[in-house]
């Protein structure tokens, strides 16, 4: 699953992969979709160039952490706004392959369809893994009305017209979350799983523990 060594793109270029792999993303869930693992990934950065990726694996259940890794690197692409995937890929694809613990599902700290091009990190991995993945970001990209005060509440998040993912209560009168679809799952299920890794907190555990872990690593050494 490593991001292929020949990928060299510019600007330009990483745009127009994402305009043709957007059309291979999945919408719907499999009937038969069961998730006893999950993965939170997420990105820290030490400096502007040198980065480190997180992938957690839990339990779904139990959410008792089973494997995690943190893989640190160096990125000479650009910083623009809707094309973090080809800064993060690379990393995140190397902690995803040393962890022994295979996940049903991913848990990208970011966005999926809620992008301007409807191909954002999550969905990036998916497609690029197969795995179903799903994007839960902290803020909207994209208009929302405020959804209703008890958790589980939820209203559209919406970008040009289209909806593109859902702001989810996940606790009472917090601020929610922003989930939207990655690959291989519907925005129904993509809730009821984020809400199930968040039994306590606004964050779902996935992001609560892999944030932690790039942070400790960007304020060491």
């Amino acid at each position: 699953m490593e991001w292929p060594r020949t990928v060299d793109l510019s600007i330009d270029a990483a745009v127009a992969l994402q305009e043709r792999l957007r059309t291979q993303v999945i919408t719907v869930s499999a009937p038969d979709l069961r998730v006893d693992t999950v993965a939170g990934l997420d990105v820290g950065y030490r400096s502007n160039d040198t980065v480190a990726g997180v992938c957690v694996v839990f339990d779904a259940k139990t959410l008792a952490v089973l494997d995690e890794v943190v893989v640190e690197g160096t990125t000479d692409f650009p910083y623009v706004a809707g094309l973090f995937a080809f800064r993060e890929m690379p990393v995140l694809l190397r902690a995803l392959d040393q962890v022994t613990v295979t996940p049903d599902l991913l848990v990208a700290d970011g966005q999926g369809l809620a992008h301007p091009r409807r191909f954002g990190l999550a969905c990036h991995l998916g497609v690029h893994t197969g795995i179903p993945s799903i994007g839960v970001a902290k803020n909207a990209m994209g208009a929302f009305d405020p959804p209703g005060h008890v958790r589980g509440s939820t209203s559209d998040l919406v970008m040009d017209g289209e909806v593109v993912g859902r702001a989810l209560r996940t606790q009472d009168g917090v601020k929610p979350v922003f989930v939207s679809i990655g690959h291989k799952i519907d925005l129904d299920r993509a809730c009821a799983e984020v809400l199930r890794l968040a039994p306590r907190y606004r964050l779902p555990e996935t992001t609560r523990r892999a944030d932690a872990l790039t942070r400790r690593v960007a304020s060491s050494g």
